[in-house]
């Protein structure tokens, strides 16, 4: 895909960009600053600095008309930090990662947090891969603290499997990394004004809304949330498995592993993993999310075929009592059951077949239904767009959305 093409040429030359800085930033204050009080950041190295007038080159090379609005919109200089903070884990205490990107400005601005796209390699996670992620820092130099969480189970806190599709602890690990956003703003001399903006894509956009629903549960202390942008995320769970059980093929079955491999892990359950998946399959997922492996790789060890892949019983009788732990987790981590305050513009290709675009229809129709307003709920159509076509399309309506109301 050219995006795709573009985008990988773009982190190439800012990762040179990266390497030439690097080296002049300096981590030392000559002036004593008050100590802020920190709850959440344990540590925030400075990684990078980018002028205007080099995100506005680097957003040229693109070649895509749309793109010079952005640059038009650039307004200040950025400053890139890799952080480390402290979030919760099966009742434990533990160090999670991210990056946090700062407008170089005094002026007081909002948060926004994005969260990416499905990954299951540590090496794709953004501490890691910091000259992709960066790439889309360049929305902080419009004015925006820009946030990207590594997620639980990658980058700082790798040891972990990852809690994929657990709506708490995704929730959870977006949030603690926005208060250590702003713990660090503190600490770094800039101005959070408290407005919070979530966004994201695909699994993504799953955590934009499992976040967007914890925040307005427990309204975190200094956080106004002025609305969400979750795009493409299967963010019912349960509908998502129906969909996938009625196919005979499906090009990314390591979807299904994760979410199996997250439910077991994270609700200790005792039931099997041969319980849902055929053999040899059911033996080889533990080792094949060890973090060393693509989700394209995990693919390649997998089968497209549903009914290969999945035990002839559950796959027919799914509802049965004997699968009630897995069907349970399902329904709890679906983000159906809720009634969103603050507004929230959900995106969406209608040609995704990936993560189908029904999903987001049936969410929508059920959170109206839950007594949502209609009129601060929005079901966006990117018309004609695929999963992997509708992420350039999303960004910039996001990121249009986002500034008319910040």
């Amino acid at each position: 895909m050219k995006y795709e093409k573009i985008a990988r040429y773009l982190s190439a030359v800012l990762l040179l960009l990266f390497t030439l800085v690097l080296s002049s930033c300096d981590n030392s204050d000559d002036e004593t600053q008050p100590e802020p009080q920190i709850e959440n950041l344990e540590d925030g190295t400075r990684l990078t600095e980018i002028s205007i007038a080099n995100l506005s080159g680097l957003i040229g090379l693109f070649g895509i008309p749309e793109l010079s609005d952005l640059a038009d919109q650039l307004n200040y200089d950025i400053v890139g930090y890799e952080v480390t903070y402290t979030t919760t884990y099966l009742g434990e205490e533990i160090t999670a990662s991210g990056l946090v990107t700062f407008p170089e400005t005094t002026d007081p601005v909002p948060m926004l947090s994005f969260q990416n796209g499905t990954i299951a390699s540590n090496d794709e996670a953004p501490t890691n891969n910091q000259s992709e992620f960066f790439t889309f820092s360049a929305i902080a130099s419009t004015g925006y603290i820009f946030v990207i969480p590594d997620y639980i189970g990658f980058g700082a806190s790798s040891e972990y499997i990852s809690p994929y599709h657990h709506a708490e602890y995704t929730g959870r690990a977006v949030i603690d990394l926005m208060k250590a956003a702003k713990e660090l703003a503190v600490q770094e001399g800039y101005n959070f004004n408290g407005k919070a903006f979530l966004a994201g894509y695909s699994e993504g956009g799953y955590a934009a809304m499992a976040s967007h629903k914890l925040m307005e549960e427990e309204q975190p202390e200094g956080f106004e949330l002025i609305a969400s942008a979750p795009a493409s995320g299967g963010y019912d769970v349960k509908g998502f498995q129906e969909y996938l059980f009625g196919l005979e093929t499906y090009d990314n079955p390591y979807f299904l592993a994760f979410v199996a491999l997250s439910y077991k892990t994270t609700y200790g359950y005792d039931d099997p993993l041969s319980d849902l998946f055929q053999e040899p399959y059911a033996t080889i997922i533990p080792d094949l999310f060890d973090g060393s492996n693509s989700g394209s790789r995990i693919n390649g060890q997998l089968t497209t075929v549903i009914a290969d892949l999945i035990q002839p019983d559950i796959l027919a009788n799914i509802e049965d009592p004997r699968y009630s732990d897995f069907v349970n987790a399902l329904n709890d981590n679906s983000l159906v059951n809720w009634q969103p305050q603050a507004p929230m513009f959900m995106y969406h290709g209608t040609a995704d077949v990936t993560v189908p675009y029904q999903n987001s229809v049936d969410t929508y129709d059920k959170l109206i239904a839950n007594g949502a307003n209609p009129e601060s709920i929005q079901l966006i159509d990117l018309v004609g767009e695929d999963h992997n076509s509708g992420v350039a399309p999303y960004a910039l309506a996001m990121l249009s959305v986002f500034n008319e109301l910040k």
